[in-house]
């Protein structure tokens, strides 16, 4: 399993915007094959900054949904409601810890 965390820092006047495009797409990403599931996460001290946070199958799955029309569509759109360059990383879980 991967895990994706994507953070992006929108245009203030532009959040309304990107709010609009995930509400259009979020389920065609969690129903793209491979993806486990996809939340966002909107910063408690700036209402402008979000997170993705997406499990996939594995590193593969993830590089055929950036791949694919769905996520070049998806992310042009996104990409110009920018303030600031988006940052990603792409982890694997290295423990776990549940309560007792």
């Amino acid at each position: 399993m991967l895990v994706r965390i994507v953070k992006m820092e929108f245009q203030q006047s532009k959040v309304n915007t990107f709010l609009k495009l995930f509400e259009t797409v979020r389920d065609k990403i969690a129903n793209f094959d491979g993806c486990m599931g996809v939340e966002l996460f909107n910063s408690i001290h700036a209402e402008n900054i979000f997170f993705t946070y997406s499990t996939w199958k594995s590193e593969q799955h993830l590089e055929n949904y950036r791949n694919s029309e769905l996520f070049k569509q998806t992310w042009g759109q996104t990409r110009e409601l920018f303030c600031n360059k988006a940052e990603a990383w792409s982890l694997k879980q290295s423990a776990a810890v549940t309560p007792s």
